[in-house]
């Protein structure tokens, strides 16, 4: 840049700038601080900050000094070489070499300082291989259990499956040519303490479930006192019991007859749909409440090998109605089993044999799920939602596996009269010896499971066979004292406070039933 008048070009440093600062030296700084002496050539012009005005300004909210080619350099040396030719980008100060650790000596690293440029050593080479060999071993051997174990799972064969009914209970009543309603009070082998009434208070379809409703039958007979005494409750000709006893009761305090204090239902497939071998699936939530015993159970047709127990009793699923908190397994826990006997009503020989599941949060009261047997001439398996949540799971495949081989029965035994009679094989599955090849003709290894079995879905309260043990969890009775049922109901107050108010949650709702048969 020139002057006006053509003069020697200006001074391209500007006052108080980082440029003018690496220039400055005594007595000839061009005007850089104030009170500093200054020489000037003639002509020469000094630039205070701010020396631009703000219409001068680049428009960026960040000001920065002009650039300088340097072909306008070389213009400032040739019109005049005695004016200034320093450039800013000259004034630059380059960078120092980075100062050498005091750590390393010398500053640089010999490989002896790094050792993953060596080889490795045996031993660490050994170590890694091992230890990778291992995982890879691990890997491989799951991998082969998990391949064998799924290879040898018994499975039914579907294209062996036929549907024999199925229903998702979506009418306005239940469909009696499916199932028939038990109407008793006998306690049913369990000395349970309620009565399997017809009533809708009971039973009803609603939301396309079935409810099994559990009630106070003091609610119906006037008040408590009428289940202690001085009532006579009659199911009439709608119970469908042969045994007049498990029709009428009349409750007494001179006795310890009393009311049962329940009200609940029980249906079954019996003379409508059984099957020998096959599948069947119950979807169910179970219900809240002290003492409540829901269960979903299979009973032979004809009793082949004799009266219970002798041809066996499957259970699918049984829990309890107790919270989570009950020491005896409450809601949080489902339970299959298999029962049966050689002999008669003989507790002693009664072999059961029973697996659970369980829920580590929650209880199977909030939710439905899915109660399932998978059963053949070769194996036997229950299950809640899932193959993997088997609670019973055996194989029937040769005469060591047979139920009379399992049942380890001793040679004579105590009958129900108290006299010593032989214990003997009366499902014809052989000596009983294991050894013996596996040449049995009749093949009737899972017996007494070879027969028909119809279904059951039931609500029951207390009993004394022991599903609640004494002593546990508050039990208000003991199972070997004849006022059971007596000290269930002074109770009354206790453990119906238990019990929800709302249906949904004390009720015991299935969503579908599916029966299938082997064909």
């Amino acid at each position: 840049m020139t002057n006006a008048a053509g003069g020697s070009p200006r001074n391209t440093l500007y006052r108080n700038s980082a440029a003018a600062a690496t220039l400055t030296t005594k007595g000839s700084s061009p005007n850089l601080s104030e009170g500093t002496t200054t020489t000037s050539r003639p002509g020469s012009m000094i630039f205070r900050a701010p020396f631009l005005s703000p219409a001068s300004r680049n428009s960026s909210t960040v000001w920065t000094p002009p650039a300088y080619t340097p072909q306008a350099q070389q213009q400032h040396q040739s019109v005049s070489p005695s004016g200034s030719t320093t450039a800013l980008s000259s004034l630059v100060r380059k960078g120092k070499p980075p100062v050498p650790s005091t750590l390393l000596a010398g500053g640089k690293l010999s490989n002896a300082d790094k050792p993953w440029l060596g080889a490795p050593q045996p031993r660490e080479r050994l170590a890694k291989i091992l230890t990778y060999g291992c995982i890879l071993l691990g890997l491989a051997g799951a991998a082969l259990l998990c391949f064998f174990d799924l290879r040898g799972l018994d499975l039914l064969d579907e294209s062996h499956l036929c549907v024999v009914f199925e229903d998702d209970f979506s009418g306005d009543a239940l469909d009696t040519g499916n199932w028939k309603r038990t109407i008793a009070l006998g306690g049913f082998g369990n000395g349970e303490f309620e009565i399997m009434t017809d009533k809708d208070e009971n039973l009803k379809l609603e939301n396309g479930n079935l409810y099994i409703i559990p009630t106070l039958t003091s609610a119906d007979i006037g008040g408590t006192s009428s289940l202690f005494d001085g009532y006579t409750y009659d199911l009439g000709d709608a119970c469908t019991s042969t045994n007049t006893s498990q029709c009428s009761v009349t409750s007494s305090s001179n006795t310890t007859s009393v009311i049962p204090p329940v009200q609940s239902s029980m249906i079954s497939t019996n003379s409508t749909h059984s099957i020998a071998y096959g599948r069947v699936q119950v979807r169910a939530k179970l219900p809240l409440g002290d003492w409540l015993w829901p269960a979903i159970w299979m009973l032979p047709v004809n009793n082949t090998y004799g009266p219970w127990p002798m041809s066996g009793e499957i259970d699918i699923m049984e829990a309890r109605g107790n919270a989570p908190t009950y020491p005896a397994q409450g809601t949080n826990f489902v339970r299959s089993s298999l029962n049966y006997s050689p002999l008669p009503s003989s507790s002693s020989l009664l072999t059961q044999i029973f697996g659970w599941w369980s829920m580590k949060q929650g209880g199977f009261d909030r939710g439905f799920h899915t109660y399932t047997l998978e059963w053949s001439p070769e194996f036997i398996r229950m299950y809640v939602d899932s193959r993997l949540q088997a609670m019973v799971e055996l194989e029937t495949k040769t005469r060591g596996d047979s139920f009379w081989s399992k049942g380890r029965y001793p040679a004579v035994a105590m009958n129900d009269v108290g006299a010593e009679v032989p214990v003997t094989d009366i499902w014809g599955t052989g000596d009983g010896s294991t050894d013996a090849p596996d040449t049995d003709t009749n093949n009737n290894w899972s017996a007494p499971f070879n027969q028909e079995f119809y279904l059951i879905i039931s609500l029951a309260a207390g009993g004394t066979s022991g599903w609640f043990p004494d002593d546990v969890g508050g039990k208000p009775w003991a199972d070997g004292d004849p006022g059971a049922m007596r000290a269930f109901a002074e109770a009354q107050d206790t453990w119906s406070a238990t019990w929800p108010t709302s249906e949904d949650d004390r009720a015991m709702r299935v969503d579908w039933v599916k029966m299938w048969k082997m064909c």
